[in-house]
């Protein structure tokens, strides 16, 4: 079988909520439970549709590594200001009005706010107030991407230089730091991408990651800088280095070189491989390891599959997360802690019933908590605040594992309308994005859209999802037609039905990009099942649009280190193989569309560059010259995401029209006079009922 790996990354409570909590793999009797559980709840009142999209206002927030600060994003409807909250005594005060930047960083000596745009790098010195310094372009000549701050120098960064996609001539990766004077050193310079690299305690650039064919290879560099391979990890198995090695000087390495799912590692000085952590489980990959922020100590792991947990990696920090889920329950937790008992820890608290972040402080002196930056939301419509739904009134996701036809084991999430009787209730099949991404346990505005309108709604990590682990990912076999992976679907949603969880006449599908085709599909190859299909940004023929990614600046983005094509080859997507491309192509929806019987309501962007729009369109008016009940909205200026606010409220408000009319869940609320005058201007088709 070849090799692959992913795009582009506990504790059962007493209430014995599975999907928020961690624990051993789910047994029936577990699922019924939580079932029961929901169903014992009291209903939940009918929230507004706008409520429902309201975001949070502060984002992004990071810990200064001496604790002393946490800067952070404030935003407020497109403008992003930055704010600094002082974690003594709780005073705010906003450092720059409106930035470009995405992303905050700290120096390591708490000195300089770094602040990354896609185009420059900035740096903000908040003891002397001098107002920010550009650090490099990363936009320009060469491509720089920023690869870490700086491990062991106080006020540097690291980037990695490398050419154009554009460029004629060969040209080298290389490896740079650069302190915030602006001054400029090759760490190491290479006719190979670099793809990582690791200091030793005492700063010396003692390993390096390039890419080896293929695959990656690790290497020590010894004082003369030659190279000596320790490891070839295979093609794209992921192979990640700690920027800074252990108190032993040591490498630290993530990724699933030395077994299923991907696991924290330690290399010893004779190049042998140590296990540090694995979820205990077996089943979850590592989704972020919490370092010291003085001598790179992993200190915490973090896994964000149906069960999300963290788990402590020593003693002290075992305790100190045991405090903190005493207080917070078995939440999704992202934890950035301090180097010592002194410093206060961040931690950012997210739930699927939880409309927003929570921001905490954790002081491990005293283990205690409290609340920081619990500043109101912004209802995005109007920009006026606005208070949190009740978590009470909101979905709890609930994990659900099944089997599917060919045995294999697979893993997904279940919403339940609180107080309501399953077997009453229609079934949404809510599919994923990508293909290779996941369901991630936290706040979701549109299922919890749908789970309010009465809705149950499972969202399934079919195989080739990525979070379970290498083998679950290269297990689909590039079967991404109406094959393998659009079964693991199927076989979900029988399950579920077989348990009693929906009406198996009341069942649709519904997706955005992948799963978008997946829900034409659906609808087009399994009529009996799937009643109707909501599909945004579909790819109508995943083959094509492949293609047609892998001469576009999206490829950069989706493949990392490898081109586009070779990625999707080493995932048994090989474009250039007639027979993969003839097999997606004549399991397309597009090529079907003479087998679609249902209604279908299609979204999609006029300025999306990932699915062309060309492709939707080419798709409905086949349907409409078949007489299909078809109704599509094209807006002229959205893109992939789908556009601003009032788009995704239209988008909810025609979701939820096409699943009342055909599945028969609550009825929408009619639109206010903008929300009306929006979908006027960019519906084209309005399938076989007027509009509202």
């Amino acid at each position: 079988m070849k090799s692959t790996s992913t795009l582009l990354l506990c504790l059962l409570i007493a209430a014995l909520v599975p999907a928020e909590g961690r624990g051993a793999a789910q047994t029936s009797d577990e699922f019924s439970l939580a079932v029961a559980q929901e169903r014992a709840r009291a209903p939940a009142p009918r929230l507004d549709r706008s409520a429902l999209l309201v975001q949070d206002s502060v984002s992004d927030s990071v810990r200064a590594p001496d604790g002393s600060s946490i800067a952070y994003f404030r935003v407020v409807g497109s403008a992003r200001s930055v704010w600094l909250l002082d974690t003594d005594d709780g005073s705010q005060r906003r450092l720059l009005q409106s930035t470009e930047a995405q992303r905050l960083l700290w120096t390591r000596d708490s000195q300089w706010l770094l602040m990354e745009s896609p185009r420059q790098l900035f740096a903000l010195n908040l003891a002397q107030s001098a107002g920010s310094r550009m650090l490099s372009a990363l936009d320009g000549p060469s491509t720089r991407r920023l690869l870490a701050v700086d491990p062991v120098r106080p006020d540097a960064v690291v980037l990695l230089e490398g050419p154009r996609p554009d460029a004629v001539a060969a040209e080298r990766w290389r490896l740079l730091r650069i302190d915030v004077r602006g001054r400029e050193e090759v760490l190491h310079s290479s006719a190979r991408r670099i793809t990582g690299f690791a200091f030793e305690q005492n700063g010396r650039l003692a390993y390096l990651a390039r890419l080896d064919g293929e695959g990656i290879g690790v290497y020590r560099l010894d004082d003369e800088r030659a190279l000596h391979r320790l490891l070839r990890c295979k093609p794209l198995l992921r192979c990640s280095l700690l920027p800074l090695a252990n108190q032993q000087n040591e490498l630290l390495i993530l990724g699933d070189a030395a077994g299923d799912p991907s696991r924290l590692l330690r290399m010893d000085r004779n190049g042998a491989l140590h296990l540090v952590h694995v979820d205990p489980r077996g089943a979850a990959d590592i989704e972020e390891i919490a370092v010291d922020p003085f001598d790179g100590t992993p200190l915490l792991a973090s896994h964000a599959s149906t069960r999300p947990a963290s788990h402590g990696l020593g003693p002290s920090t075992r305790a100190h997360l045991a405090r903190i889920e005493q207080v917070l329950g078995a939440r999704s937790l992202s934890i950035q802690p301090g180097g010592s008992d002194q410093a206060a820890w961040l931690i950012a608290e997210r739930a699927s019933a939880l409309q927003g972040t929570r921001w905490h402080l954790y002081q491990p002196r005293s283990k205690t908590l409290h609340r920081i930056l619990a500043d109101p939301p912004l209802q995005q419509r109007s920009l006026r605040s606005t208070d949190w739904i009740a978590e009470s009134s909101l979905a709890r996701k609930i994990a659900f594992d099944w089997t599917a036809s060919d045995g294999m084991r697979l893993h997904g999430q279940v919403m339940l309308p609180p107080g309501r009787d399953p077997a009453a209730l229609p079934l949404i099949a809510q599919i994923h994005g990508g293909p290779w991404n996941h369901v991630r346990p936290g706040y979701e505005s549109h299922t919890q859209l749908l789970v309010n309108r009465g809705y149950i709604v499972f969202e399934p990590d079919f195989r080739g999802s990525t979070g379970h682990g290498f083998g679950y990912l290269i297990a689909a076999r590039g079967d991404y037609g109406n094959g393998r992976v659009q079964q693991d679907i199927v076989d979900g949603v029988r399950a579920l039905l077989a348990k009693g969880i929906g009406d198996s006449q009341r069942v649709g599908i519904s997706g955005a990009s992948f799963g978008g085709y997946s829900s034409l599909l659906g609808v087009s190859f399994e009529p009996d099942l799937f009643k109707v299909a909501v599909a945004l940004v579909p790819p109508t023929d995943f083959g094509w649009d492949l293609r047609w990614v892998s001469r576009s600046s999206e490829a950069l983005e989706l493949s990392k280190f490898l081109s586009f094509e070779d990625w999707l080859r080493l995932v048994d997507l090989d474009l250039a193989d007639p027979a993969t491309t003839l097999r997606l192509q004549q399991q397309s929806p597009l090529a079907n569309s003479q087998r679609l019987r249902r209604p279908v309501l299609l979204i999609a962007g006029g300025k999306d560059c990932r699915v062309p729009v060309r492709g939707v369109i080419e798709y409905a008016a086949k349907l409409k010259r078949q007489g299909a009940d078809i109704t599509l909205l094209i807006d002229p200026e959205a893109g992939h995401s789908g556009g601003g606010p009032l788009a995704r409220e239209a988008r909810n408000y025609l979701v939820e029209r096409s699943l009342h009319r055909h599945l028969g869940g609550d009825a929408a609320d009619p639109p206010d006079a903008q929300l009306a005058s929006y979908i006027e201007r960019t519906l084209r088709l309005r399938g076989s009922v007027r509009s509202d």
